[in-house]
């Protein structure tokens, strides 16, 4: 890693009308890392991401990009990153190889490289079986690993993932990990958003949860468990009984993380002792257990904690 960040953010924020996406964005992100975003649905991730690769003009503050200004030297900013969003930006009516070629041609790397790279990409990203049949005959896995493949036609140093495996079987999911890991490990920077906790376990060297539009923590993986405390009981009860196992649990101390919709409630302990405790107080409330579970806290433990949302609950960016 370089000692100049690839992403440098400073207080940015993006106003649509009456309703402030982002809130003061301050962010740095090593080269040739692994940055995982996380945060609920609409906390304005993909704004964050937009603003980044200039797709969007932030209305205060600034940023770099590979050392570019996004605002000033946008073109700059372009020629080195390389996007892939959450929807497929790929022409179903052109075969894979077409799709690629073309896609290098738009970056201007000429006819005869753009072949080589789109040659090149095929064999890497398993598809040269395939490179001439259109997409439309493509599976959602393919799909999804072409569009990746198309953002790094121009061989970009920083590569924006906005939710990449939305809608893929684990599979393809595992696949598209194996190709993000391969990339870190010649170099490239990688700013990953997603909804799958267990995606950005595996692969984020640092993570930021956005709430809101501000980022309401940051650390490594094993930090921000380590935040939530030593262990977690998860409680099961049912819906109807969840203010009642509150107030219960509430009574002896300490913060109880909800989510009502699930019925279930996270009791942070720093060991087994209180697990006697919550069974009998929840039962000297009359409430049922459905299920009761001690475990080390995981990222869904921490956005939980952080955002009251269980991630597994979203379904995609609404700003």
């Amino acid at each position: 890693m370089g000692s100049e960040p690839a992403i440098r953010a400073e207080g940015i924020e993006k106003d649509f009308k009456n309703v402030r996406a982002l809130a003061g964005i301050d962010l740095e992100i090593d080269r040739g890392s692994v940055f995982g975003l996380l945060g609920p649905n609409g906390a304005g991730k993909t704004t964050f991401v937009r603003i980044l690769s200039t797709l969007l003009r932030a209305s205060r503050g600034r940023a770099e990009v590979a050392g570019f200004d996004v605002r000033r030297e946008a073109d700059e900013v372009r020629a080195r990153i390389g996007l892939t969003g959450q929807f497929a930006a790929v022409d179903n009516d052109l075969t894979g190889r077409e799709n690629l070629v073309m896609f290098g041609q738009l970056l201007g790397i000429g006819k005869t490289r753009a072949k080589t790279r789109a040659d090149e990409l095929l064999d890497r990203f398993g598809l040269t079986g395939a490179a001439d049949r259109t997409l439309r005959g493509y599976s959602g896995g393919m799909r999804r690993r072409l569009d990746l493949a198309a953002s790094l036609v121009g061989e970009p140093e920083i590569a924006f993932l906005d939710e990449p495996t939305t809608g893929l079987d684990p599979r393809s999911r595992l696949e598209l990990w194996d190709i993000v890991e391969d990339l870190v490990a010649q170099g490239t920077t990688v700013l990953l958003t997603t909804q799958y906790l267990e995606e950005v376990d595996r692969l984020a060297d640092r993570i930021g949860v956005i709430d809101h539009g501000r980022v309401i923590a940051l650390g490594t993986p094993e930090e921000l468990k380590d935040a939530v405390g030593g262990r977690v009981i998860a409680v099961d009860v049912d819906t109807g009984d969840v203010d009642a196992a509150v107030a219960a649990l509430d009574a002896e101390g300490g913060k109880v993380v909800v989510d009502r919709e699930a019925g279930r409630l996270n009791v942070p302990t720093d060991g087994a002792a209180r697990v006697a405790d919550v069974v009998r107080d929840l039962d000297a409330a009359g409430v049922g257990i459905n299920g009761l579970e001690l475990h080390s806290p995981s990222l869904d433990d921490v956005f939980l904690t952080l955002t009251g949302t269980r991630a597994s609950d979203e379904e995609g960016e609404e700003r």
